[in-house]
């Protein structure tokens, strides 16, 4: 974090300072969006959930059809940001130094011998688009593994740091699954998000199509609204939100509720899940909902900021038993199931 950052940072000491920092920060987010809905129709959840991801600092997996515009949001938001932007389209053939980088012989010319050089791979970047992720082997998915929880790549026996922020936005298609990988786990748990991107509304579909097919087709320039610096306040500015005990016991309960043994939910829901939430879950539902209240305008994290982010936080944390899958019960009806049966507040 820059030495400007870290003292902006520092100011936020007194609540009077972080109301002010919050009010400047919603206007920053409002012409974030604008400049994002110039080029984008519609998808207002969407974005607002990868904004809430950006500014908890977690990645997002984008989950949709073909068409949606889930590779176009990527990238305006790359170019809203003003930060570095890199895709990879992962496809069976790609491999892992297609992703990390590899080492090369190059001439050094002074010393008048032949060395190894590392050339970075496109992950070296700030927002980085994962196209189709589930269309590359186990291997080289296992490629991001690092980056996304460590932010930094090992290789050649040297850890580089990556440049922050780093964000991995993924896509995947629910549909055409033969040839794919779907993502392990493991995998699936460093995402902060998974987020469902819906079909269209009408009058979205027709100025979309007013827009792309006219005779005055309009070639709009994405302006860059914030830098990383801004990015890094709006972050710790972010953590400043408050979280009372009966909030975060609220999550917590959330995230228990999900495990088949937690005792926290009646039998029926239990037998719905084989496996549950990790304590990324809980931390992912806090982290986001700060940011939630954040660009709410409040200081302070409520219950129903925990309840609206339970589906994007924990619906790709958690597996179905095969009762479920029989009964054609989706996570997000558990979820639903499970927001419905755990009470905000503790029972004495």
């Amino acid at each position: 974090m820059s030495g400007g950052v870290q003292e902006q940072a520092a100011r936020l000491d007194s609540v009077q300072s972080v109301r002010e920092a919050c009010s400047s920060f919603r206007v920053v987010a409002d012409r974030l969006r604008q400049e994002i809905g110039l080029v984008l129709v519609g998808q207002s959840a969407v974005v607002e959930h990868v904004l809430i991801a950006l500014f908890a600092n977690g990645h997002v997996l984008l989950e949709g059809v073909p068409g949606l515009g889930k590779t176009l949001l990527v990238r305006t938001l790359g170019r809203a940001l003003g930060v570095s932007f890199s895709r990879i389209q992962f496809t069976p053939d790609l491999m892992p130094a297609d992703i990390l980088g590899t080492q090369i012989v190059v001439e050094n010319q002074a010393m008048g011998r032949r060395e190894l050089q590392f050339r970075p791979g496109p992950i070296f970047t700030q927002i980085l688009l994962a196209d189709e992720i589930n269309r590359a082997s186990p291997k080289s998915q296992s490629a991001l593994l690092e980056a996304m929880q460590e932010r930094a790549v090992t290789t050649g026996g040297e850890t580089r740091k990556l440049d922050a922020p780093f964000l991995v936005l993924a896509t995947q298609n629910p549909i055409e699954q033969e040839g794919t990988y779907p993502l392990p786990e493991a995998q699936l748990d460093r995402f902060l998000f998974k987020v469902t991107v819906p079909y269209a509304t009408q009058s979205d579909v027709a100025t979309i199509v007013e827009r792309t097919t006219g005779l005055h087709t309009p070639e709009t320039e994405t302006k860059a609204v914030l830098d990383a610096a801004k990015i890094h306040f709006a972050q710790a500015l972010a953590r400043k939100v408050l979280v009372a005990p009966h909030v975060q016991d609220y999550a917590v309960r959330l995230v228990l509720a999900t495990h088949p043994t937690g005792g926290a939910t009646d039998a029926e829901i239990s037998r719905m899940v084989l496996v549950g939430a990790s304590p990324r879950g809980g931390q992912a539902l806090i982290a986001a909902a700060k940011v939630r209240a954040l660009l709410a305008g409040r200081c302070a994290v409520s219950t129903q900021d925990i309840a609206a982010l339970v589906l994007p936080a924990l619906r790709h944390r958690i597996v179905r038993s095969f009762e479920a899958e029989a009964a054609g019960l989706t996570c997000d009806a558990i979820l639903a199931q499970i927001v419905q049966s755990v009470p905000a507040e503790a029972q004495p």
